[in-house]
């Protein structure tokens, strides 16, 4: 069973924005689309490290806004003709909170 970690109220992240957490575990971006639906991926573009938090969001994607590259909020995959990868984490909203999985959060400090 997961340990979830509460994070913050949805609505202090923007529909088709991100914010940049601060955990205990490091630093994640979490992103929200016009659905409200969250997802978590690590801040640096796979390309060249930029600011993810920072990018546009559409869709269930989001591009850097160092190069444009586009990036699945889903898998963290790259895009297009693009080949890289961000890590991605479990999110999820209950009662109007943010939550992310402690457990994955944890496994990307030990890694």
């Amino acid at each position: 069973m997961s340990d979830w970690i509460d994070i913050a109220p949805l609505e202090n992240v923007p529909q088709r924005g991100a914010r940049m957490i601060k955990t205990a575990f490091g630093c994640v971006a979490v992103f929200r689309t016009a659905e409200d639906e969250v997802f978590a991926l690590d801040n640096a573009c796979p390309h060249k490290a930029g600011p993810l938090a920072e990018g546009i969001v559409h869709g269930k994607s989001v591009t850097c806004p160092l190069h444009n590259w586009v990036i699945s909020l889903e898998t963290g995959e790259a895009q297009g003709a693009d080949e890289g990868r961000v890590v991605s984490y479990p999110a999820r909203v209950e009662s109007g909170r943010i939550l992310l999985d402690r457990a994955f959060l944890k496994a990307r400090v030990a890694a």
